[in-house]
């Protein structure tokens, strides 16, 4: 079964939808029908006198309907007055006033009548009525003179008019007067004063009426106001009565309410339903009333009530009968109340409860005409029949009248007719019109066919299916072509053909067919559907605070139908955005520069597309500084304590969380603001204590979470009173300055502590433990004092106390001080020293007698000095070190020596001014300790089997060397280590050759020196034997100049079997050898790398001495050159090598100069004789070339060059090989290939070994390598990794010149 029900009221858009779609009822013009009435002018018709009056009747019908009119219930013929005339196809009058007519002459009461050959329709009576706005009538105005305090009215009176006028009160300048609780204007137009006061008095109190209709505005004549004060009226009085006389207005008082309008005590209101009620209650008293409304035994209806004109007048909206009842207002003020009770009726016009609706009717059916309406009284129910009533109309057998509705049975053609329903009572009528149309139609369907729906899914979805038929077809729907019916709780159909999808899916989408059929024939109809995706905010603006001057932005990001375009638009507060270039709309967001409290306030994001629109709102709070305190008030007034209040300014959104307040003393620091307590932002009075002979002002500040305000105004000045000081000086102090002296200080007080004027101190001394009496002393307002001839460094007891011209401060309480110091008389004796070991010594001494100090004991201090190295003979420059030990200490330590040398000390004893005579010099010495490492170690000359080592003795030998040990051990490509080998060499020796090494072979070295005492921190370096002798390149890379090259005979000889490898961690990595080649603006930086590989290097360089900033060049791949282009000439340069992503890792400093600029000598050589004739004489021998090969080929020859040398090859020349471009077996050094018996090692592959960067920081001293007590090595080797080549045997060369140019093309 298909569900059927009728449009839910509670469903807005639905209304609204089906509102505009054509019911059932309608029938299409091309049918014959009555006529209906589709306009007609307002019941009351008030028109302008001076323009034409237009009164509409427009109707519809088949055949199209002819019009007539009646005035006053009597035809009115319109062709006999020419001033009227009617529009073509249309009922509607057109009386012409603006050519001599009079609107006057036409007033009445009209009504329309449309006809047909099926029936008349008629229109309401029409009341024509032109607007008036007459002049006020002339009146006398008196001046109105009233005393200060009593109530007001001013009438205003205004002369009727129709419409009734708009009222409103202005001054000379039509300015609107101000109203207020106490000043305000009534529901008649009067002006009523509460109570009036001295402001009131003016003589331009006009009233206003304004006609809405002729656009007018009369004026009354101004009404003078004088208020009398009660001062005034004193003096008037005492002026004219003599001294002896009782006189005197009574002044102003308070005064219970009395109730200006209504008057009495009780009062009646009618109403009429659907109207505003308005209430009105106005009175007068002092101080000025409020007023309050109540409704007697009931609630004020919720959400249709309003108070107006400061809560005097009550407004009930769409008022119905239950609002009847007793309202009473009450006017209430300190003094008492007055009330007034207000019975309102509302009674109502008639109004609809089922009007008649158009009836369409086949031969042969049934039907009914229904007409009920309401009102109060109740309405009488009269119908008529194409404007007859309906007894005295043409009877029709198929009709019968029963009350409110006309039955229609087995209707025929003839029964076509328009019925009128008229219902009325004494406060106003209805009239409807309503027609009973006879057809016989098949069914057709008024909904365009195909018309496309589109919805948001999970909306209701309305498919239109407007028809028409008689009988009234039944509709049915099916889902695509050949669908079945559609049935189910899922749809809705409606009486009208729509059919309904409550909740529209995406799968909704399709073809829709809608079938219309009746006994005479069917009909369908298709149309589409179409489910959106719906519009979504997924990111909405948020709340947000922010201060003023800043910037803030809200973000409205949006995800919608692809096919659906959204418009988005920002509100603010519900309405436009200022027009103001702050405020920046984005794509999906809202900035707004600049904020300013302005701002504050709800933005709202609105997402409009043509189907649906979201929404989001936050709320933007502009917080600031609170705004200064004003008015500041000083009460309660005593000699030590005052009363502050203040009213807290405007916080500015952000709550005020405390107040400070500061005080200014006008008569000791004018200007200047001192902090004297805060109180919580709740507060706003504090009780503050003063202090005697201060004239305070005070100002408050403001503090919020933002900041703090700017001071508010200062106070009134409160000058206190004189007073003995209630405290004395602080930080009292008796300090010599000299040995014969005391020096008393102490900090003075401040202006506001002196209490009082004449601020001056007394001080007191006396020697402590001495019978003594006090010595005193009256200073003026200083802060020292200096008591000469004292002995030295002796105790005093001392005060300081402060007066002025009122008196003493309580006694002050007593100091002890001591006279001046002076420098000590005696040395520590019995200085002792006990050496420790090679680097820290013990020194004990006695402590000097109390009394040679003569100060304060402030400590000893220790001189020592290194007279000289007990193992070199050499003469230095003396630097004496001291060392002060606190307090009354008898012994310290002295860390830092050097081991194996001779020092002296002596000791000191120190007070606070000075120190003492020195102690006789003590002479100590320190024992031999471990040598530093090797000043440095370099390995030269090698060959293939036999290194070069070079040495430099330790800068500190700490000691007598013994002797030098040197340990070193293979490392093969894959870093690891073979065995570890050591060698024990006299310490008179600085070189050392190595022999029987293994050829291409990498070693590392060990190398430290040795005193009786123990072996120092080692220096390690690496080297590689040769591949070839020819190899060799003089000087060796790296070699260094002057050091002896003296062989040591005893040279061991090394295994030639290949050792056994332990696997050890990856060098470290290091740059060195860097090398540079200048000219005048470039140079040609080139290093040695070793590490891990794909290492990018960077090239820092600079003016050598200068302090500027390193300039950085990136160098491209992992090259191991560079080229420095755009030097300046002459210039010395600091240069370094870094690689990038290790902190810290570069080479050292090189340093380098450019060539002097020279100038230029070259000369142009293309302008030169000897060049051109040269280039025509090579010019001529390729052309004869040319000749001679092109004789040849035309004859049919091959010149065979390439096969004559392929025969004939000579076995010396040794061919390119194809694969790596090398010639013969001579092999670079990514040649991995084996090398045959008897080749040599070229150029590129030699060892070529400069001087060594690397340092005991390098190598971290051997940190995980440890040597046994025999000498053999443990743990791993944690030197730094040396960089591979791609293939095979390892090389440390620097690049080759040859290969670095190979690089640039």
């Amino acid at each position: 079964m298909m569900k059927k029900r009728s449009i839910p009221a509670s469903k807005a858009s639905l209304v609204l939808f089906l509102c505009q779609m054509i019911s059932a009822l309608d029938v299409p013009l091309d049918l014959l029908q009555p006529p209906t009435i589709t306009r007609q002018s307002p019941k009351d018709y008030i028109v302008d006198p001076r323009e034409n009056i237009v009164i509409q009747c427009e109707a519809k019908g088949k055949p199209p309907p002819s019009f007539s009119w009646t005035r006053n219930g009597t035809h009115f013929d319109i062709d006999k007055d020419a001033q009227v005339t009617m529009k073509p196809n249309s009922g509607t009058l057109v009386i012409n006033i603006m050519n001599g007519g009079k609107a006057e002459a036409y007033e009445g009461i009209y009504q329309c009548t449309a006809r047909n050959e099926r029936g008349a329709a008629i229109s309401n009576n029409i009341v024509v009525r032109p607007s008036r706005s007459p002049l006020w009538t002339k009146e006398r105005l008196e001046p109105n003179q009233v005393r200060e305090g009593d109530s007001l009215v001013l009438h205003c009176r205004p002369p009727v008019g129709l419409p009734p006028p708009i009222i409103f009160w202005m001054d000379n300048a039509f300015q609107r007067l101000p109203q207020s609780e106490r000043v305000s204007q009534g529901l008649n137009g009067d002006l009523y004063f509460s109570n009036v006061q001295p402001e009131d008095t003016r003589e331009d109190y006009i009233c206003y009426a304004r006609f809405n209709h002729t656009q007018t505005i009369q004026q009354k004549q101004p009404i003078s106001v004088k208020v009398f004060s009660m001062d005034s009226l004193n003096d008037t009085i005492a002026a004219n009565l003599s001294d002896t006389d009782i006189y005197g207005a009574k002044p102003v008082t308070q005064r219970q309410p009395v109730l200006l309008t209504p008057t009495g005590s009780t009062s009646t209101k009618v109403e009429l339903r659907g109207n505003v009620l308005l209430l009105e209650c106005i009175a007068a008293g002092i101080p000025t009333p409020v007023i309050r409304w109540i409704k007697e035994g009931g609630e004020l209806p919720a959400n249709r009530t309003f108070f107006e004109n400061f809560k005097k007048t009550l407004k009930i909206i769409d008022v119905s009968e239950a609002d009847s009842g007793n309202y009473k207002c009450i006017a209430r003020n300190t003094l008492g109340s007055a009330h007034h009770v207000i019975s309102v009726t509302v009674k109502a016009a008639p109004y609809w409860i089922t009007a008649p609706r158009n009836l369409v009717l086949s031969p042969g059916e049934d039907g009914t005409l229904i007409c009920r309406a309401n009102g109060n009284p109740k309405p009488n129910i009269n119908w008529l029949a194409n404007g007859v009533p309906i007894a005295i109309a043409p009877e029709d057998p198929s009709r019968r009248v029963d009350g409110d509705t006309i039955i229609f049975s087995h209707v025929q053609e003839r029964s076509s007719s328009v019925y009128q329903c008229n219902a009325s009572n004494e406060y106003g009528y209805l009239l409807a019109n309503a027609f009973v149309n006879v057809l016989a139609e098949p069914p057709r369907i008024l909904t365009p066919a195909n018309k496309l729906y589109q919805v948001i899914a999970d909306s209701p979805a309305l498919l239109d299916c407007a028809y028409f038929g008689s009988p009234k077809p039944e509709i049915e729907w099916f889902k695509g072509v050949k669908g079945s019916t559609l049935h189910g709780n899922e749809y809705v159909f409606h009486d009208n053909g729509t059919l309904e999808i409550p909740v529209a899916q995406k799968d909704s989408t399709g073809t829709y067919t809608c079938v219309a059929r009746n006994e005479l024939g069917k009909i369908q109809n298709e149309v589409q559907l179409e489910v959106k995706d719906p519009t979504v905010i997924i990111k909405q603006p948020e709340y947000k605070v922010i201060q003023r001057y800043g910037q803030v932005s809200f973000e409205c990001i949006i995800k919608h139908d692809s096919t659906l375009l959204p418009a988005v638009i920002w509100l603010k507060d519900h309405d436009e955005l200022p027009d103001d270039e702050r405020f920046l709309v984005g794509k999906d967001n809202l900035t707004i520069m600049n904020v300013t409290d302005k701002d504050d306030g709800t933005y709202t994001c609105i997402v409009n597309t043509t189907l649906d629109s979201v929404s989001a709102s936050a709320v933007l709070t502009v917080v600031a500084r609170p705004n200064p305190p004003f008015d500041l008030e000083l009460t309660g007034q005593l000699e030590r304590s005052i009363e502050l209040s203040w009213i807290p300014g405007d916080e500015n959104n952000s709550p005020i969380t405390n107040f400070v307040i500061e005080y200014e003393d006008g008569l000791h620091e004018p200007g200047v603001w001192h902090y004297q307590t805060e109180v919580p932002g709740t507060q706003t009075t504090v009780q503050l204590k003063l202090s005697p002979y201060v004239n305070y002002s005070f100002r408050v500040i403001a503090v919020n979470e933002i900041g703090r305000s700017q001071p508010s105004e200062p106070s009134e000045q409160y000058l206190t009173k004189s007073a003995n000081p209630d405290e004395n000086p602080s930080n009292v102090q008796g300090i010599g300055s000299e040995p014969d002296n005391l020096v008393i200080t102490w900090k003075s007080l401040k202006g506001f502590q002196s209490n009082g004027p004449g601020l001056q101190y007394k001080v007191s001394w006396r020697q402590k433990d001495v019978d003594d009496e006090w010595t005193s002393v009256i200073v003026a307002n200083v802060s020292k004092y200096i008591v000469s001839g004292t002995p030295t460094f002796v105790p005093y007891e001392i005060k300081v106390q402060a007066l002025n011209d009122l008196g003493y401060a309580p006694e002050p309480s007593e100091v002890i001080g001591h006279s001046g110091e002076d420098l000590p008389m005696v040395a520590p004796g019995n200085v002792q020293v006990h050496v420790i070991n090679s680097t820290l010594a013990k020194v004990h001494w006695d402590p000097v007698p109390v009394k040679t100090v003569r100060g304060h004991l402030q400590g000893y201090k220790v001189y020592y000095w290194k007279i000289q190295s007990l193992s070199r003979r050499s003469r230095r420059h003396v630097e004496k070190k001291i060392l002060t030990f606190r307090g009354n200490k008898t012994f310290g330590m002295l860390p830092g020596l050097e081991p194996y040398s001779s020092y002296k000390l002596n000791v000191r004893v120190v007070n606070g001014k000075g120190e003492g005579p020195a102690s006789p010099d003590k002479v100590f010495k320190t024992p031999e300790g471990v040598p530093s490492s090797p000043s440095f170690l370099k390995i030269t000359n090698p060959t293939l089997d036999s290194l070069t080592l070079e040495w430099g003795s330790p800068t500190h030998p700490n000691g007598v060397l013994t002797s030098y040990i040197l340990k070193f051990q293979p490392i093969n490509n894959t870093h690891e280590l073979g065995p570890l080998v050591e060698i024990r060499i006299p310490a008179n020796e600085s070189s050392l050759i190595l022999k029987n090494l293994n050829y291409s072979t990498r070693y590392k070295f060990y190398f430290n020196a040795q005193t009786s005492v123990g072996s120092g921190s080692q220096i390690t370096e690496e080297a590689v034997t040769i591949m070839d002798e020819a190899g060799i390149l003089h000087p060796a890379v790296g070699a260094g100049k002057g050091y002896s090259e003296t062989l040591f005979a005893a040279s061991p000889v090394m295994h030639t079997v290949r050792p056994t490898f332990y696997k050890v961690q990856p060098l470290y990595p290091r740059i060195r050898n860097v090398t540079t080649a200048a000219a005048e603006t470039y140079a040609n930086i080139s290093w040695e790398y070793e590490g891990p590989d794909h290492v990018n290097f960077y090239v820092e360089y600079g003016v050598a001495g200068s302090k500027e900033d390193w300039k950085k060049e990136i160098v491209n791949g992992s090259r191991s050159f560079f080229v420095l282009k755009g030097l300046t000439p002459g210039t010395a340069y600091k240069v370094r090598v870094g690689a990038e992503g290790l902190s810290g890792f570069r080479s050292s400093e090189d340093v380098f100069e450019t060539g002097p600029a020279m100038a230029s000598r070259q000369v142009d050589i293309a302008t030169q004789g000897w060049f051109i004739g040269l280039m025509c004489a090579v010019a001529l021998l390729i052309l004869i070339l040319l000749i001679v090969c092109f004789i040849r080929r035309n004859k049919g020859g091959k010149y065979p060059v390439k096969e004559k040398e392929d025969a004939h090859a000579d076995p010396e020349i040794q061919p390119m090989k194809e694969d790596d471009g090398t010639f013969g077996e001579y092999s670079d050094a990514e040649d991995h290939k084996p090398l045959k018996k008897g080749s040599r090692t070229p150029s590129d592959r030699t060892v070529k070994k400069e001087d060594s960067d690397d340092s005991l920081v390098d190598y971290g001293e051997g940190v995980n390598g440890q040597f046994n007590e025999d000498g053999s090595f443990i743990g791993q080797y944690s030197g730094k990794k040396e960089k591979e080549p791609a293939e095979g045997n390892e090389s440390s060369e620097a690049p080759s010149p040859v290969n670095a140019m190979n690089s640039f093309v």
